[in-house]
């Protein structure tokens, strides 16, 4: 009974921009929202990610979602924040266009996604939220955090 129930949960979710699209991931998740940072550069990591901060003591590796997602890149602005998560007792950045609110999301209005989706991988969503006048994309926290080379089979 206990795992129906669960599936029914609404979620809290912090709705992020990306481009011209809007993203959530679940606020269980988020540790912080930062302003853009200096970064130090880590050779021979994925070219998704950024390098590490030092946010508050804590080294943490910063991870660029346009180029996780093979969006073009552009210029870091006022806007651009980095998400703090934790998942599982470990720390990682997220650098996204800029940090949008918090909204709570009934369950029933997670739909499952599109077949054909522009842009992001499918692999990297769990769902579609339409709620009012906006459309957003659920992140599938798990897949983006997935390296290259595990979904290659390589």
């Amino acid at each position: 009974m206990a795992g129906s129930s669960n599936d029914e949960k609404d979620l809290k979710v912090i709705i992020f921009q990306l481009k011209d699209e809007e993203y959530a991931i679940e606020v269980d998740f988020i540790q912080s929202i930062e302003r853009m940072q200096p970064v130090t550069r880590i050779p021979g990591v994925e070219a998704y990610i950024n390098g590490v901060m030092n946010l508050r003591g804590v080294i943490t590796p910063v991870i660029d979602l346009r180029k996780r997602f093979g969006i073009e890149s552009k210029e870091f602005d006022e806007a651009t924040r980095i998400l703090v998560l934790n998942k599982e007792g470990n720390e990682l950045g997220f650098i996204v266009d800029g940090a949008n609110d918090v909204m709570d999301i009934p369950a029933s209005k997670i739909e499952p996604t599109p077949e054909v989706v522009g842009g992001v991988a499918e692999e990297y969503l769990r769902g579609v939220v339409k709620l009012e006048n906006r459309l957003f994309t659920l992140l599938h926290l798990d897949k983006i955090l997935q390296k290259q080379e595990d979904k290659a089979g390589a």
